[in-house]
C-alpha cells in the first residue's frame, strides 16, 4: 500500500517549500503581525502567478483543476511558513463555496478575479451562539422587492477587513436548514465591520448587518439551500486548517530537534537525555500520525467519497496532536522557548486558533461517536 505522494504532488510540495522559504520568512511573519492589514499585495500578486489562488478551480475559470489533496498538501506548506494574509479565507472559504454553489454567470465573474488574485472573498458563517450547525445561523434575510434585506450580525470573520466580497449564510425560513448564501460586497450600505483583538493576529472581525439591502442575483445558489454547500465548506475548512497544522507540527519538531542538539547542559547536548528523546519522539509520532489522517480524509474529499467520519477524526486528533506538539516543544527549549523573540510562540498561538477553527476536538469527538452509531 502506497501512503506517498506521487511525482506532480512532490513536485508541488517542493517548490512550495523551496518559494515560501524565500518569500514569507519569519521576519515577515512577525511584521504582518504588526500590520493592519496584515498581508502585503506584492506576496498576494507572487501567489497568483504561481497559479495557486487558482489551483483547485477549475481550468475554465481561470484555474489549475487540480484536486482538494493538491491544495491540502499546499496547505500544509503555508502551515509549515504561517504564510500571513488571506489565502485560506479567500480560496478555501469563499471560493470554494462560489465554486460549489454558484450559477455558471457567477462563476465567471468571480472565480477568474480570485485566481488572477483581483479580488478577496471571505465567508461569513459564524454568530455570537458560536455554533457550527445550521440553528447557528440567526442572521436574516428577508425579501424585499426584488431583492433581500440583512439584519444581524457575524463573529470572526477572517480577512473581513481587506475582503472586496463575504459570502454570507442568513436565515430565510423557519426550517432547521432553510439557509441561503448572499454574495456581498464588503462596502454595501447597511454593513459595518470591526477588526477583534485575537491569539493568532489571523485578523477576525465583527460584521454587522443594519437593513443591509442587496439585489436578487446576489443569492449563491438556490433559496433556502446554502446550507448544503456550508457543510461542504466546513469539511473543506477543517481538512485545510488540518494540514496546516500538520506544517506547522512539522517545522515545530524539525526547530525542536535542532535546538536540543545543539543546546548543551552538564557538558553534553540535551538531546543525549532520554526524557528530551522521549519529548521528541512523542512529537514526531503526533506530527506523522496528523499528516496521514489528513490525507486520508483530503483524498476522501478529493474523490468526492462520504468522509463525515473521516473529517472529524482528523480534525478531532490534529487540534490535540498539535497542541501537545507545541506544549513538547516548549518544554524541550525551556525558557528560551517561551519568550517573544523565539518563534515557538508564533506557532503556540496559532495552534490555538486553528484548534477552534471548525470545531475543537471535542465537537469532532462528538461528530465521531454519532459517525460510528453511538
Amino acid at each position: 500500500m502506497d501512503l506517498g505522494l506521487n511525482e506532480a504532488q512532490q513536485m508541488l510540495k517542493n517548490s512550495a517549500r523551496e518559494f515560501l522559504d524565500a518569500e514569507c520568512p519569519d521576519a515577515l511573519v512577525r511584521e504582518m503581525e504588526l500590520d493592519e492589514r496584515g498581508y502585503t499585495p506584492e506576496l498576494w500578486g507572487k501567489l497568483a502567478e504561481q497559479g495557486w489562488l487558482g489551483l483547485i478551480f477549475p481550468e475554465g475559470y481561470g484555474g489549475v483543476g487540480l484536486t482538494f489533496l493538491d491544495l491540502s498538501i499546499l496547505l500544509e506548506e503555508m502551515g509549515r511558513a504561517m504564510l500571513p494574509g488571506p489565502f485560506f479565507s479567500t480560496v478555501v472559504l469563499g471560493g470554494m463555496a462560489i465554486m460549489d454553489a454558484g450559477s455558471e454567470e457567477q462563476k465567471q465573474e468571480y472565480l477568474p478575479r480570485i485566481a488572477e488574485g483581483q479580488i478577496i472573498v471571505t465567508l461569513a458563517l459564524t454568530e455570537p451562539s458560536a455554533r457550527w450547525d445550521a440553528a447557528g445561523v440567526q442572521l436574516t434575510a428577508t425579501p424585499s422587492g426584488d431583492g433581500y434585506v440583512l439584519n444581524g450580525t457575524k463573529l470572526f470573520v477572517p480577512n473581513a477587513h481587506i475582503s472586496d466580497y463575504l459570502v454570507v449564510a442568513a436565515r430565510t425560513g423557519t426550517g432547521a436548514e432553510d439557509v441561503t448564501l448572499f454574495i456581498v460586497p464588503r462596502e454595501t450600505n447597511g454593513v459595518t465591520q470591526t477588526l477583534l483583538q485575537t491569539i493568532a493576529s489571523d485578523r477576525q472581525s465583527e460584521i454587522v448587518f443594519d437593513d443591509a439591502r442587496l439585489p436578487g442575483s446576489a443569492v449563491l445558489g438556490k433559496v433556502n439551500a446554502g446550507w448544503a454547500t456550508v457543510a461542504r465548506v466546513l469539511d473543506w475548512g477543517a481538512i485545510g486548517k488540518c494540514a496546516e497544522m500538520s506544517g506547522g507540527g512539522q517545522k515545530v519538531l524539525d526547530i525542536t530537534v535542532d535546538y536540543v542538539k545543539q543546546r548543551t547542559q552538564f557538558g553534553r547536548p540535551i538531546g543525549s537525555f532520554q526524557a528530551i528523546q522521549h519529548h521528541c519522539a512523542n512529537m514526531a509520532t503526533d506530527v506523522e500520525g496528523s499528516r496521514y489522517i489528513t490525507y486520508q480524509a483530503a483524498w476522501r474529499l478529493s474523490e468526492g467519497l462520504p468522509a463525515k467520519r473521516e473529517v472529524a477524526m482528523a480534525k478531532a486528533w490534529v487540534s490535540d496532536a498539535y497542541r501537545r506538539v507545541c506544549a513538547l516543544g516548549h518544554q524541550s527549549h525551556g525558557a528560551i522557548g517561551f519568550t517573544k523573540e523565539h518563534n515557538m510562540q508564533l506557532f503556540s498561538r496559532r495552534a490555538k486558533a486553528a484548534e477552534l477553527a471548525f470545531g475543537d476536538g471535542d465537537y469532532h469527538l462528538d461528530a465521531v461517536a454519532h459517525a460510528i452509531g453511538l
